[in-house]
């Protein structure tokens, strides 16, 4: 029989605040500790603590808890510590400024697309892009840009380490072979593009970023309501604008044209 895991106090906390996550930002007592399978007190006896150096914040009239303030020191010391979000800020703003979309910036962290900086739209209808959230490699356009822009190594790595590919949404490709093919295509043409493939409504143009060596930095990405994206002219415009933004990017990043794309 499988011994029950057994977790030291710091091992639970920090699976406590992991918890707190875009799609799930507040929790109850009770229901964390079923959702954690830990029991109410425990879960009470470390929000306390939390709570009060301000890692956790409680409603008053819920009693629902939500992460606290001092996760904003943490936010502007990882931005700090991403010479590439400091570099990205120009290009944010004029692509975010030209087309009217939300930018957002992604990464590679283990086999999820994360998103590490972005910038909302101004617009009433917008689409939204927290920072920190993630997605599988294999589903949206930010995603897949990362997939096949990827060191070839790699890619094949994590294709092959997929027994089966969740679906989303009835967009989803689910079909190892096409996405290869899928992924194939977008490496030829320089971008991606999907649309309700991680969340129904919501379309998205991917172009990548790359260093001096020519590697993966990462995808320079649009994220726009379907009523905007399914406008042609308003869609190919946003595209020129990404492509143009993830180009200059690159340069200022080292990378020179006739550097091999993809082979680190």
């Amino acid at each position: 029989m499988k011994q029950p895991e057994r977790l030291n106090a710091v091992e639970k906390a920090l699976r406590i605040l992991l918890s707190f996550r875009a799609g799930r930002s507040t929790w109850g007592v009770r229901e964390l500790g079923t959702h954690l399978g830990f029991s109410p007190a425990t879960v009470q006896r470390i929000l306390q603590v939390l709570k009060a150096q301000s890692f956790v914040a409680q409603d008053p009239v819920t009693r629902q808890y939500r992460l606290g303030v001092a996760f904003y020191t943490f936010f502007n010391a990882l931005k700090e510590s991403y010479p590439i979000t400091r570099a990205s800020q120009p290009f944010l703003q004029r692509l975010g400024s030209i087309t009217g979309e939300t930018v957002h910036l992604n990464i590679i962290d283990g086999t999820d697309r994360v998103c590490i900086d972005n910038l909302e739209s101004p617009q009433a209808l917008k689409a939204s892009m927290p920072i920190g959230s993630r997605s599988p490699l294999y589903a949206g356009g930010s995603s897949k840009c990362l997939l096949a822009f990827g060191a070839p190594e790699w890619r094949e790595e994590y294709l092959g380490s997929l027994a089966v590919l969740i679906p989303f949404t009835d967009r989803t490709v689910t079909d190892l072979e096409a996405l290869r093919r899928e992924l194939a295509q977008i490496a030829a043409q320089g971008y991606a593009v999907s649309l309700g493939e991680r969340n129904r409504g919501l379309g998205s143009l991917s172009a990548p970023v790359f260093d001096h060596h020519g590697q993966l930095l990462a995808s320079l990405s649009l994220a726009i309501p379907e009523i905007r994206f399914q406008d042609a002219a308003h869609r190919q415009f946003c595209l020129k604008e990404l492509r143009q933004a993830a180009q200059a990017f690159s340069r200022v990043m080292g990378y020179e044209s006739g550097a091999a794309v993809g082979e680190g």
